[in-house]
């Protein structure tokens, strides 16, 4: 993945620092239950929600199973409608892919519709170091381009702005970007909206050169789908001569029938509506509709590798809902950027230390940045059990070993050694009970865990004693 989250701290020191944050806390609190709420209305309405569930992770588990084979049967359909098919291994080939093709058309500028797969890539500061500018059409995604940000979530990643904030960076910023916000900008969605439309517009109609990503790809076909609620999706997809897509390969599904099951199940768990208000489709190129160059860039970047994990392979299924980022009591209180990555919350917490590796300290602390409530599980529309894949990846982090875990393991063993020895066990426990006015309230070297926690009372007499002396003998005349 891309280095542009490189060098953040670790999850409990950056969430430390995040929830001493009180707007940011606020600003989380009213988004996160607001979708939550309308969600579980969405999905009420449909009776037959938890088989559409089920069919959505059957359908991407047998993808999955045969991935190879759907992923040539897809570049063989894009090939004959007119496009063509790019296979890039990590991040550095795909960007690499994308500005060789960006260069060849003679342009210095794009249009993009939000895409979390070049966002992993860090496509945009990989284009800006070849001198191409990179616009951001989606509203949110403006917003943090604008203010120099990060994205927060995955359906909102401006979620951590307020509508004064972001009324501030329109007025300070957008005349940098291209057409200026106008005079007297309030800081009602309406007016917010129309400063956006108007800034973007002129680069609509500018723009020869698009940039996508896409939520599926339908591999009968060689049909690339983009869901998205303001029409700036179809404006890039349509309107410049050329038109990139980069796609991770886990996107794929078999059928059109199988794509079904996700128009009903992403809408109610992302947007909580009942559709998409664009639902774009395209397959190739057609002469005098839409773009005249077709170019279809398959991302690997860690999912070969996370294919290959039986436990850990779930995590592919996402259709990135964000549905497990507004019911997560973690995320709710730390905040997207804590995670330092492009997918926070719990699916980023799965998802990102098996596409990065779980070397570096951000991604080996991952795998904790999660209570195990359960929450996110419940609401996945494709019942990935994430709190199964937090403990499986906790379990790679403590084999990997690391300082902490050195201690812990030789910790673990020379307990596993007391408890062979029953005599050296008991001399232990009487011990530790003529001495338990001499003990510590907290553990050494294990403050942060003592902390919130109260020590259990050591008693005045170990129970394997007090058993030997009251144990009374069996009288029913039999052997005991």
């Amino acid at each position: 993945m891309s280095g542009t989250f490189m060098g953040m701290p670790s999850f409990p020191r950056a969430a430390k620092e995040a929830v001493h944050n009180k707007t940011l806390r606020g600003n989380l609190r009213h988004a996160t239950h607001t979708i939550r709420d309308k969600r579980a209305k969405a999905v009420a309405e449909l009776a037959d929600w938890a088989e559409l569930r089920e069919a959505g992770k059957q359908i991407k588990d047998h993808t999955l199973r045969h991935l190879d084979r759907y992923l040539v049967q897809l570049e063989a359909k894009v090939t004959a409608a007119g496009g063509t098919v790019h296979w890039a291994a990590d991040a550095d080939e795909a960007n690499r892919i994308v500005a060789d093709l960006v260069k060849a058309t003679g342009e210095s500028e794009v249009v993009k519709v939000k895409s979390m797969a070049t966002q992993e890539i860090g496509l945009n500061e990989a284009l800006e170091a070849e001198g191409i500018a990179a616009y951001e059409t989606d509203l949110a995604e403006l917003i943090v381009q604008l203010g120099d940000d990060r994205p927060s979530h995955i359906l909102v990643p401006a979620i951590h702005r307020n509508r004064g904030e972001i009324r501030d960076i329109f007025r300070e910023k957008m005349a940098s970007w291209g057409r200026a916000a106008p005079h007297g900008l309030s800081d009602t969605p309406a007016d917010l909206a129309e400063a956006a439309r108007l800034h973007l517009r002129e680069k609509f109609l500018r723009a020869k050169v698009g940039i996508s990503g896409a939520n599926f790809m339908v591999a009968e076909t060689g049909t690339l789908v983009v869901f998205e609620s303001e029409g700036n999706g179809r404006m890039c997809l349509t309107l410049p001569e050329t038109l990139i897509s980069v796609v991770g390969i886990e996107k794929v599904v078999p059928t059109w029938r199988d794509l079904e099951v996700f128009l009903q199940t992403l809408p109610r768990s992302s947007t909580a509506e009942r559709m998409n208000p664009y639902t774009s489709t395209w397959t190739g190129t057609a002469d005098g509709d839409g773009p005249r160059t077709f170019h279809l860039v398959l991302l690997d970047n860690g999912r070969t590798d996370t294919l290959a994990d039986e436990v850990g392979r779930q995590a592919l299924r996402c259709i990135r809902c964000s549905a497990c980022l507004n019911v997560c009591p973690v995320y709710e209180r730390a905040g997207g950027h804590a995670y330092g990555s492009v997918y926070p919350g719990p699916i980023g917490a799965i998802l990102s230390p098996q596409l990065r590796g779980t070397r570096s300290e951000i991604d080996a602390s991952l795998p904790y940045a999660s209570s195990l409530c359960g929450a996110c599980y419940e609401v996945c529309p494709v019942a990935i059990d994430i709190p199964e894949v937090l403990v499986h990846l906790r379990e790679r982090v403590a084999d990997q070993g690391g300082k902490g875990h050195r201690v812990e393991k030789a910790a673990m063993k020379a307990a596993g050694w007391v408890l062979d020895h029953p005599g050296v066990l008991g001399a232990g426990e009487r011990a530790a009970s003529r001495t338990r006015r001499l003990h510590p309230s907290k553990l050494p070297g294990a403050g942060a865990w003592t902390r919130s926690r109260e020590l259990p009372e050591i008693p005045a007499e170990p129970f394997r004693d007090w058993w030997k002396k009251n144990r009374k003998p069996k009288t029913d005349g039999k052997k005991p």
